[in-house]
């Protein structure tokens, strides 16, 4: 069984910095892409990065590129969303999931971006 677990959201200052992980288990992590989506309140789905299976192809909507990278430690199941530079439009609930599959993706981490 697939099971992402996200955490390290929070509340944050505009500007301020936050490093969200995704632990992975109940599938072979190494072996797929992996996905950061986002939903704010009242919004739907928003696609934010991704990251090939190897780490070294890293993607990212305009609205992030440039703040935030994206990672994964392979030999910890795990994936990183280092946020940077912060804005109030990036509140929002935080979902990883495994590669294009909206099914999989964990409870997620709740970022608030607030002075």
């Amino acid at each position: 069984e697939v099971q992402l677990v996200e955490s390290g959201g929070g509340l944050v200052q505009p500007g301020g910095s936050l490093r969200l992980s995704c632990a992975a288990s109940g599938f072979a992590f190494s072996d797929y892409a992996m996905t950061w989506v986002r939903q704010a309140p009242g919004k739907g789905l928003e696609w934010v990065a991704a990251v090939d299976v190897y780490g070294e192809g890293q993607y990212y909507d305009t609205s992030v590129k440039g703040r935030f990278t994206v990672s994964r430690d392979n030999a910890k199941n795990t994936m990183y969303l280092e946020m940077n530079d912060v804005k109030i439009t990036d509140t929002a609930m935080y979902y990883c999931m495994k590669g294009r599959d909206v099914t999989t993706r964990g409870q997620g981490t709740q970022v608030t971006v607030s002075s």
